[in-house]
Parts: C-alpha cells; sequence; structure tokens
C-alpha cells in the first residue's frame, strides 16, 4: 500500500473580513492581491505585507471592484494551513516567517531579545516547495 498524499490547505481555515487600507483614497489592496500575505495595517485593517513585517495572513478574497475604492471589504484566512511564495532567505521547515516583499514571505531573522510587544515572527512552515512557495500553519 501507498502513501496517500493529502491537501493540507484543506485543513481548518479560519477566515475574517478586514477593511482595507487606503494611500491617498485609493485602496492598498486589488483582485491582483488575491493569495498574497497581508500584514494588520491599523484597526481592523489590512494591507500588502512589507519585508521584514508581521504577517497577518492570506488574502482570500476582496467584494465589489477595484473601482470601489473605500467600499471593498477584504477576507483573509488568519489562521489554518496555507501556501504562500517565498523570497530569499528562503524558509526552513519548523521555523517562522516574516514579510519578503512583493507578495512573498521569508525566513524570520534570529532575534537576540524580543521587541516589546513581542517579536514579529509568525506561524510555522510545515512543507517548502523549493524556491517557490511553502505551506504555513497560521499560529
Amino acid at each position: 500500500m501507498s502513501v496517500r498524499n493529502h491537501n493540507l490547505e484543506t485543513v481548518a481555515p479560519v477566515l475574517a473580513a478586514f477593511k482595507i487600507s487606503q494611500t491617498a483614497n485609493v485602496d492598498n489592496l486589488k483582485d491582483t492581491n488575491i493569495g498574497e500575505p497581508v500584514v494588520l495595517s491599523g484597526n481592523s485593517e489590512v494591507g500588502p505585507l512589507a519585508s521584514d513585517g508581521q504577517l497577518l495572513g492570506k488574502l482570500i478574497a476582496l467584494t465589489l471592484t477595484d473601482n470601489d475604492d473605500g467600499e471593498r471589504v477584504a477576507t483573509v484566512q488568519v489562521g489554518g494551513i496555507c501556501r504562500l511564495a517565498i523570497a530569499a532567505t528562503y524558509p526552513v521547515v519548523g521555523n517562522k516567517v516574516v514579510g519578503g516583499g512583493s507578495g512573498t514571505i521569508k525566513q524570520a531573522p534570529t532575534v537576540a531579545s524580543d521587541p516589546a510587544g513581542g517579536n514579529v515572527a509568525r506561524g510555522t512552515v510545515l512543507d517548502v516547495n523549493g524556491t517557490t512557495d511553502c505551506i504555513i500553519l497560521l499560529n
């Protein structure tokens, strides 16, 4: 009997709705950002994840259209298991991640002492697909 492949990404996703951050009254997230990591950028508000930023989760959907700035709502996977694109320094199984910039995540740096509010690293890397993407537990 062979080992059966299991799709970890189907395991108990936790979703939440957020407002979208804006720059000059234009939403900072558009349809092209769906599937990318996001950061908590304000009170119940999300935006693109910058390099070394703290991962909130994966952008799953946006309501309305790109032309409806200020009226859209973002659905974000904030818990469970998901796949995200990676950048150098590539994540290692068992470690945590931070923002890699341009819609990616990367290996979290070693922190000698955590800053006030705690370490920004999040998640547990479960599987790494070369230099393309990884499966992460959003814990």
